[in-house]
């Protein structure tokens, strides 16, 4: 299972950028890894992890934009979320 999770994590640093990242399962990896995950009540997620908080607007469909991906990303490097320091 901790398979998945890492490369659930790993598609979010692909390149060229992927478009079809599951929003859930990404979630699911998130939480798997230490993050906690709020819903809010104006359709957006908080993530935290270390004391960080990044908020990501839930897709209209299943799968995160090229735009939210790129955020996400940066969001993982600062907090040392990298494919490269996963077990």
């Amino acid at each position: 299972m901790a398979h998945r999770h890492k490369a659930k994590i790993e598609k979010v640093f692909e390149h060229p950028i992927s478009t079809n990242i599951d929003f859930k399962k990404l979630l699911s990896a998130l939480e798997h890894y230490g993050c906690t995950i709020e819903h809010t009540k104006h359709n957006k997620v908080k993530i935290f992890f270390n004391e960080k908080e990044f908020v990501l607007p839930v897709p209209h469909g299943e799968t995160l934009s090229k735009d939210q991906v790129v955020e996400l990303r940066h969001f993982l490097e600062e907090v040392g979320l990298t494919p490269d320091k996963l077990d």
